[in-house]
């Protein structure tokens, strides 16, 4: 944890420091209402905005909602608000950027490895279930970093093609679907820390101002 802290602080001093090379401040500000793409059609959630800080530095706060109970019998809740600090090689808002992220999580889900109709068991002596049966409820922590290119499709719309990833730390407790009891066997929280990507899609934003 003391690494990830430590890198993402060096990424937020690196964007800060590229963005010194030129201090020129825009008379006029653009402001970006977004929606990714790539989600809304499985009726999922991720939009936010996007604001010029100087000429070459923007700040991005956006949200990511998957509202779904079940999908295909997997729980798949997750709701997620996060914070890009980003430097724009060129000038905001224009081709190839860089920025350092950080994000919290709420969700109830059923986590990849999870999927499976196999045997479960907790400890040697704990009751077997059927892997599927299980899921997970609690909240994460990220801190991480993007990478994108943003260009214009019109006058007013962008396009923003981004992906992001780091250190994902999650707190949760795992339940099984119908016994309503917990297959862990933990009287507080279990944690999951792992390096994975979390960010990524393709922006359709739009110019307010």
């Amino acid at each position: 944890m003391k690494k990830t802290i430590t890198l993402t602080v060096f990424l937020l001093l690196c964007t800060t420091a590229a963005a010194q090379e030129n201090v020129e401040v825009p008379e006029s500000k653009k402001l970006y209402l977004k929606a990714n793409g790539v989600f809304l059609p499985v009726g999922i959630i991720n939009a936010g905005a996007e604001y010029q800080l100087s000429e070459k530095m923007t700040i991005q706060g956006d949200v990511f909602i998957s509202p779904w109970k079940s999908v295909l019998g997997k729980y798949a809740q997750m709701y997620m608000l996060g914070f890009d600090a980003r430097y724009y090689f060129e000038g905001a808002f224009n081709k190839w950027y860089v920025g350092a992220n950080i994000s919290g999580a709420k969700f109830i889900m059923q986590k990849w490895n999870y999927w499976s109709d196999g045997p479960y068991q907790y400890a040697e002596n704990s009751p077997i279930y059927v892997t599927s049966d299980l899921y997970q409820d609690g909240f994460a922590f990220a801190l991480g970093a993007t990478v994108g290119y943003q260009f214009p499709i019109s006058e007013r719309w962008n396009m923003d093609i981004f992906a992001g990833g780091g250190f994902f730390n999650s707190y949760y407790k795992g339940f099984h679907k119908t016994l309503d009891v917990r297959y862990d066997e933990v009287t507080g929280w279990n944690k999951s820390s792992e390096w994975i990507p979390y960010r990524g899609g393709v922006m359709f934003s739009y110019k307010l101002k």
